[in-house]
């Protein structure tokens, strides 16, 4: 057992251990709180720190998690544990529904939607008549577990933690998983995740419709703990203080959601009685300093506070690597190879119109297995344009892009790297907070199967063998085996281009397409990563490679399509490439 998962049985045992202790009846009240508080606050770990999806509703959640319940048990008599259950598919439908509205938004649309929707889940919780309005429901019954009723706060203490450690060892365990990398790979932009073959939108509704799950859970233990329910507990306020702690604690942390609910609660309560001694009076005063101290960890710790914290256990109980423990797998399946001389891309006059500019214009050119085909031209010549059109992250104005004898134009680009063609970008796109394995194995989701439960309940660790496997060969393969369990941002440039290859080469790929892999590269990483391309070549491998460094493709490719202004110059040898004027013309400003 590593010391990290020593240092959390020791947490265990002693959250495990306090209820038993002489301590004050108030801090078993603050602890139930700062669980309930907690658990809500995972989700938002999961959707706003990890896939990043800012929400200010998730206080709507709880409080359909509590009023479902409350209603059920008070009018019906329904058991609170199918309460729970009823609870759990009434706030999945609405969380579906919400995120088929408001998921397809981006930038400040998103956040204001769930202010919106978590205002008029508000309003509607509090003008319901058989809801109780603003008075809500009184008299929830409590519950019992095996015959033991859980009535007092130490007892409910115990059901509240144990449902907290458990989903933030599920949180956790989801994050290190395929599943868990798909999410991680939303916060960095989609267009990556897409080319990996991921469903971007599938995987928000996922971490939104868990997310909502946990307030769900917290919003039902609030309801049979509290015996009373009102909407002022779950109101748009209250889903700010449910955002303000993550933030505080660590939006990226699954402990950062204990940390934030904590410090959060102990200062509510601190400050609630300190602040009217010092400036005489009743108010919210403590509202003021949550907002200093808001505005000041924005500034000064923008990853929040339990990063510090997990800098200084690193220090004392460092964590191990991961154990390499996937030798003895088996690989993953592959795809059938085309036969040396098959066409396997035929680009027929694809056109690009950004309103009146016509940034491509009718560009034709195909590529045959076990051929290296340059797309050459000088900045501006509409080179990555063309790129986004074979790889379907651009539509087309008009023509076609056929791959191995199927139609791919106007397939999302994550439709064509399920057929086999895999790419990189002009600007490196990588997870820095993951290692280069991890990163590589992100790669191979299109190879594997397992999802969401198979990753909470540890029913995938056979498949991740097989991943990290294949991640392990492919790193290998392009000579940085040495470097797997390294940060991907603490790469320099040229050893993360490598690594953006090894990635696409994970997806076994039947067409590789590399966006200027050698811009920005110093002269001996080029010579690096001409002698990589050249093993691959010698592997069998097809590549499409977009450059505008004429030099760097020459002693590489079997032909070469040179672009100017969007049009097709030349295509030809790279002999004929060189010897031709208008080429010249295009690159040196003149034919002489």
């Amino acid at each position: 057992m590593d010391k990290r998962r020593i240092s959390f049985a020791l947490l265990v045992l002693a959250v495990a251990a306090m209820p038993l202790a002489p301590v004050p009846e108030l801090w078993i009240t603050n602890l139930n709180y700062i669980g309930l508080y907690a658990i809500t606050c995972l989700g938002l770990v999961l959707l706003t720190g990890v896939a990043g999806l800012t929400s200010f509703g998730q206080a709507a959640f709880v409080g359909l998690g509590a009023y479902t319940s409350a209603y059920l048990s008070t009018a019906y008599g329904l058991s609170p544990w199918l309460g729970l259950l009823v609870a759990m598919v009434v706030t999945v439908s609405v969380a579906l529904v919400l995120a088929s509205i408001t998921l397809r938004m981006s930038g400040h649309y998103l956040p204001l939607a769930t202010m919106m929707w978590g205002l008029s889940l508000y309003y509607a919780m509090s003008n319901m008549d058989f809801l109780g309005k603003y008075d809500g429901i009184l008299n929830i019954p409590g519950l019992s577990l095996f015959g033991w009723r859980l009535g007092s706060g130490r007892s409910f203490y115990a059901l509240i933690w144990l449902i907290a450690l458990a989903a933030a060892v599920g949180v956790a365990r989801l994050l290190d998983s395929r599943a868990g990398r798909a999410i991680r790979a939303l916060n960095g932009g989609v267009t990556m995740a897409e080319a990996m073959g991921i469903s971007t939108y599938r995987y928000k509704v996922k971490a939104f419709v868990i997310a909502a799950m946990l307030a769900c859970t917290s919003g039902w233990l609030f309801a049979h703990y509290q015996r009373a329910v009102n909407p002022s507990s779950f109101s748009l306020s209250k889903g700010i203080d449910y955002l303000f702690m993550t933030v505080v604690g660590g939006v990226g942390s699954v402990w950062g959601a204990f940390s934030g609910a904590a410090l959060t609660k102990i200062l509510e309560d601190q400050l609630q009685v300190l602040l009217p001694r010092l400036f005489g009076g009743n108010g919210n005063y403590e509202l003021i300093v949550f907002g200093i101290i808001l505005v000041a960890i924005l500034k000064y710790a923008p990853l929040g506070l339990w990063p510090y914290a997990e800098r200084w256990l690193q220090r004392h109980l460092p964590p191990d690597r991961r154990h390499r423990d996937w030798g003895s797998a088996t690989a993953l399946e592959t795809r059938s190879k085309p036969t040396p001389g098959e066409l396997l891309l035929d680009v027929r006059s694809v056109r690009k119109q950004f309103g009146g500019l016509v940034a491509v214009n009718d560009v034709s050119f195909s590529i045959r297995a076990g051929e290296i085909i340059g797309l050459l031209g000088p900045n501006g010549a509409g080179k990555s344009t063309t790129f986004n059109l074979i790889t379907g992250v651009l539509p087309l104005s008009s023509g076609d892009v056929m791959f191995r004898g199927a139609k791919v134009s106007g397939q999302p680009s994550r439709e064509i790297a399920r057929r086999g063609m895999s790419r990189t970008f002009q600007h490196v796109k990588m997870l820095p907070e993951m290692t280069v394995l991890e990163n590589v194995a992100l790669g191979g989701y299109t190879r594997s199967h397992a999802g969401v439960m198979q990753a909470v309940l540890r029913l995938d660790r056979e498949e991740e063998r097989r991943l990290f496997l294949e991640a392990e060969r492919q790193l290998e393969r392009i000579g940085m085996k040495d470097q797997i369990h390294e940060l991907a941002g603490n790469l320099a440039l040229g050893p993360a281009r490598l690594m953006e290859i090894a990635r696409a080469l994970c997806t076994d790929p039947a067409l590789l397409l590399l966006d200027e892999p050698a811009a920005g590269l110093r002269h001996k990483e080029k010579q690096a990563l001409g002698q990589v391309l050249r093993q691959l070549k010698a592997e069998g491998m097809s590549i499409l490679l977009v450059e505008h460094d004429m030099e760097f493709v020459m002693s590489l490719t079997d032909r070469i399509v040179v672009m100017e202004f969007g049009t097709k110059l030349i295509e030809g040898t790279p002999a004929e490439v060189q010897a031709s004027p208008a080429v010249r013309a295009a690159y040196l400003g003149t034919e002489h």
